[in-house]
């Protein structure tokens, strides 16, 4: 895992204030797909809980993963009780248990794409679900994001986070449901968008931003900088576009051995 995607610790009481939580139609878009209850998931990445609280709010039984002790804490005093909480990084975590679902929420760029998809696949049930939501927030008004991308211009190029596999931000399908298609191990690969506008004060917009990955790898003064150049073209209230992507997926069902029963297959957990 990068030093950028384990910068977000140091600020994660800000993360768990200025980031948005996610709406009922994710919850509702990954149980219409799955076609019948979820009862247990899998976590990548949870962070401070922002998606793990919807999904245990629906009572799906969630084993949030993360590896950040700060993110973690503040998880922990946010999430119902019944939550299971692993300090571990994706790749770290044990094959074994199985879940109707693992899902991640702006955090599958932050998983190393060695071995990706197949971990992904050993910890699903048979065709069992996989659920990937992200998207970058951002000012609606062009008029102010043009502001905003030259005020901070002199300090980062770009605020984003590239495609890991190279897609561009305009393709019809995005990344990772480009990888997913490829991949051996899953099928039914559907992607759709939740769209969202929130109206944010200036305030809390630069307080969204101290949570952003690039800012926060800028040295401490830069960082200040950036954000009183980009506070000075702010104004008061700022509409943003905050869209959901949703990826959807379900593990493909392992092929049967030749010559074996029906119940006897060989599914190895090799693949993209």
């Amino acid at each position: 895992m990068s030093t950028r995607a384990l910068s977000f610790g140091a600020n994660a009481e800000a993360y768990e204030r200025f980031r948005p939580g996610y709406p009922e139609e994710l919850f509702e878009l990954v149980l219409g797909y799955a076609g019948r209850p979820v009862r247990t998931a899998l976590e990548i990445g949870a962070g401070t809980g922002k998606a793990t609280r919807l999904f245990a709010a629906h009572g799906v039984a969630v084993t949030a993963t993360e590896p950040d002790a700060a993110m973690l804490a503040e998880l922990r005093g946010a999430v119902p009780a019944k939550v299971t909480t692993v300090r571990a990084a994706f790749e770290d975590l044990r094959p074994g248990e199985t879940y109707g679902l693992v899902f991640a929420a702006a955090a599958l760029h932050w998983t190393r794409p060695e071995g990706r998809w197949s971990r992904v696949a050993g910890f699903l049930e048979p065709e069992g679900v996989f659920a990937s939501v992200g998207g970058p927030l951002g000012p609606a008004d062009p008029a102010v994001e043009e502001a905003v991308r030259t005020a901070r211009a002199p300090f980062l190029d770009s605020d984003g986070v590239p495609s890991p596999d190279g897609t561009a931000p305009d393709a019809a399908m995005r990344w990772p449901g480009t990888e997913l298609r490829r991949s051996r191990l899953f099928v039914d690969v559907r992607q759709s968008v939740i769209e969202r506008r929130l109206t944010l004060s200036a305030a809390d917009y630069l307080g969204h931003l101290s949570t952003v990955s690039a800012y926060l790898q800028l040295p401490r003064p830069r960082r200040q900088q950036a954000y009183d150049a980009i506070a000075r073209v702010l104004p008061g209230t700022v509409e943003v576009n905050a869209d959901l992507t949703v990826h959807l997926a379900r593990r493909a069902r392992p092929p049967v051995a030749p010559g074996a029963g029906p119940d006897v297959v060989r599914w190895t957990g090799q693949g993209v």
